[in-house]
């Protein structure tokens, strides 16, 4: 399986802290990874890069063999403007921990913004694709209700439909379900978990161990800026190679206890 993403030796300080200190990865085409640890680890650092919502310090990342939010004029590095870089955002979906809905807009309107904005398509044509996407995410008898009038879960099913109406090479996940009532949490679980069996190519980060372990690839273990450990879930959840993993799960399993 060819790599869609590769993440080179990504550094990420903000003032004087490290937060992210040399991290090397690679996601294939089709592979869904989830990538656990401690708060602080620089979990959501990492997604936020690969998004170039936070600009790298040092490293590369390139996403289906184009370098992400930078380009080479002249032998010299230049950023993209913003709206090249909206360009190449359209291209990698990012579902948030809070929704960031727009109120004045329902259910359709806010997922047919972008692909009318950012694709340029025609209106009929993207309330017809925000149906449709809202329909997958078993939405499709809220289409007119406006935000307030939608539960956390169905707020966060209406911000994955608009990442999906963009048509995305890769979905990324920044804890989607942190900000839900417990009982909220599998509706939007289980939305993830289709799409995974779809063969979409999606990096999330999360502290539902199950569900990573139900659903990944590949497990993918930070602490403290680095990745510890990496692999098969049976692998990294169940038999983890590193003392600070196995502490870090013991302490997870015993809080769920």
């Amino acid at each position: 399986m060819t790599a869609l993403i590769r993440i080179i030796d990504l550094h990420k300080n903000f003032g004087a802290l490290e937060v992210l200190k040399g991290v090397d990865l690679e996601v294939a085409r089709g592979e869904c990874i989830s990538i656990i640890g401690p708060s602080g680890s620089g979990k959501t650092t990492l997604l936020r890069c690969v998004n170039f919502l936070e600009h790298p310090t040092k490293g590369q990342i390139w996403v289906d063999g184009q370098r992400i939010g930078q380009r080479e004029v002249g032998g010299r590095l230049r950023d993209l403007s913003d709206r090249e870089m909206a360009r190449e955002r359209a291209e990698i979906g990012f579902v948030f921990q809070r929704f960031n809905l727009f109120p004045h807009l329902s259910a359709r309107d806010n997922v047919a913004l972008a692909p009318r904005r950012v694709r340029g398509m025609a209106r009929p044509e993207a309330r017809e694709l925000a149906d449709e996407m809202l329909r997958k995410v078993g939405l499709g008898h809220k289409l007119k209700e406006f935000p307030e009038r939608l539960s956390g879960g169905q707020q966060q099913r209406v911000a994955i439909a608009r990442v999906l109406a963009m048509q995305p090479k890769v979905i990324l996940f920044d804890e989607p379900t942190s900000a839900l009532d417990p009982e909220l949490v599998g509706e939007v679980l289980s939305v993830m978990r289709a799409l995974a069996e779809e063969g979409r190519t999606m990096m999330i980060v999360t502290h539902e161990i199950r569900f990573a372990g139900d659903v990944s690839d590949r497990v993918v273990f930070m602490d403290h800026g680095r990745i510890v450990e990496q692999g098969p879930p049976q692998e990294v959840l169940r038999q983890p190679k590193q003392e600070r993993t196995r502490a870090f799960l013991r302490k997870i399993l015993d809080r769920s206890e």
